[in-house]
């Protein structure tokens, strides 16, 4: 009898793992709410009872996920820190670059995913989930700090988590079109990142007052709820929640935008128009790529943490999905980030434009990934060192 229940289990397991794997790729590609059950099923190869007979719901299934990629978060750092541990000239910062770099290169989304995903997750799953991701940083963050004694507690947390970012950024996705490219890029951005210390950072220039969008009801409104959809989730804020924060009744907001989708949707025209803002302010000081890429930076920082709207338009564009209103946004979305990718091609024509493409979406997932960390934001000096680590990624 022993004999027969060991394959049952181990046939068990391994289904849990090829139905988190599927639930991964589809969370990160099409986000949590346009993701049902049977999709997951389709992309799995089996039925949809089957999803059901190993979890609740599809929430369930979308912890399972995120909690799949912490676990290969702590074991390529296991092994990472234990291979670096036995050479002859151990440097504990090289078992963070092999760590983050097959962590990329092995699935770039499953242990990033719970930063997309987390609104979607309960209270106590999202404690546990950072409780360990966490934890896992900190043992990066220690191993920087041994190969640089120079740097404090803080700064090597901060090089940690940009790390991070760089590993679970779009340029891990590219991997199929040319692996080594790829593998190499990430190497050489992370050794460009630990050769940084955050505290030198320079002080930011003020940001331009009467910027596009600020004043009226109608601004009043899309403020309100994009602080909403930033700490709720898009899906945690309704009408009545956004009339309340600005003093109104649920249906006057409906005098002013005929649906929620429409706020959000005027939220990333207005966060687009801001950053065009900045791009025309620049384009007027130099036209020098290098120097013009750097003032981009500034922008893309300056109001990426001094308004929610960038942040919540780039994490919750998918709820969109499937409209004109989506296709819109993403084209604006994408002529942006082509602008980033242009300047950074001219200020380094030896490189090629796939360098260049992955170049500069590890740096925006940088300062992405950190405002979605509620503790980074109110400090200070915050702004500054994510424009220092964006512009050390950019070289």
């Amino acid at each position: 009898m022993s004999t027969s229940k060991a394959p049952r289990r181990t046939r068990g397991v391994d289904r849990r793992a090829q139905l988190c794997a599927a639930a991964t790729v589809l969370f990160t590609e099409r986000g949590y709410p346009h993701v049902s059950v049977s999709d997951v099923a389709a992309r799995a190869g089996v039925s949809t009872p089957t999803v059901y007979r190993h979890f609740l719901d599809k929430q369930e299934l979308l912890f399972a996920a995120t909690q799949g990629g912490v676990d290969s978060f702590e074991a390529y750092t296991d092994a990472a820190l234990a291979a670096e541990a036995v050479r002859p000239a151990p440097d504990p910062a090289n078992a963070v670059v092999t760590a983050a770099t097959t962590l990329s290169m092995a699935d770039p989304g499953a242990h990033t995913l719970w930063r997309w995903s987390g609104q979607h997750l309960s209270d106590e799953q999202n404690r546990e989930v950072v409780r360990r991701t966490r934890s896992v940083l900190r043992r990066w963050a220690a191993a920087i700090a041994e190969s640089r004694p120079a740097l404090s507690e803080r700064e090597s947390m901060y090089l940690a988590g940009a790390v991070l970012s760089v590993a679970g950024s779009r340029i891990g996705r590219a991997q199929k079109n040319n692996a080594v490219l790829v593998e190499s890029t990430v190497r050489q951005l992370i050794w460009r990142l630990l050769d940084l210390q955050p505290t030198l950072a320079p002080p930011l220039p003020e940001r331009p007052a009467g910027l596009p969008g600020e004043g009226g009801r109608r601004d009043e409104i899309l403020d309100a709820a994009a602080q909403l959809f930033a700490e709720r989730g898009y899906p945690g804020a309704g009408m009545d929640d956004i009339g309340a924060a600005v003093g109104i009744t649920g249906p006057s907001v409906y005098k002013h935008f005929p649906a929620k989708e429409a706020i959000l949707m005027a939220i990333g025209r207005r966060s687009a128009m801001r950053l065009e803002a900045g791009a025309m302010a620049a384009g007027f000081l130099t036209s020098d790529p290098a120097e013009l890429l750097a003032l981009l930076v500034d922008s893309y920082v300056q109001n990426i943490t001094a308004s929610p709207d960038l942040r919540v338009a780039l994490s919750s564009g998918y709820i969109l999905a499937g409209t004109p209103d989506a296709a819109e946004l993403l084209t604006m979305e994408r002529g942006y980030v082509a602008r980033w990718i242009d300047l950074w091609s001219a200020a380094h024509p030896e490189q090629s434009r796939s360098t260049a493409t992955l170049t500069v979406h590890a740096a925006l997932a940088v300062v992405l990934d950190a405002v979605r960390m509620p503790r980074s934001t109110p400090r200070p000096e915050f702004a500054a060192r994510m424009a220092y680590l964006m512009k050390g990624l950019l070289a």
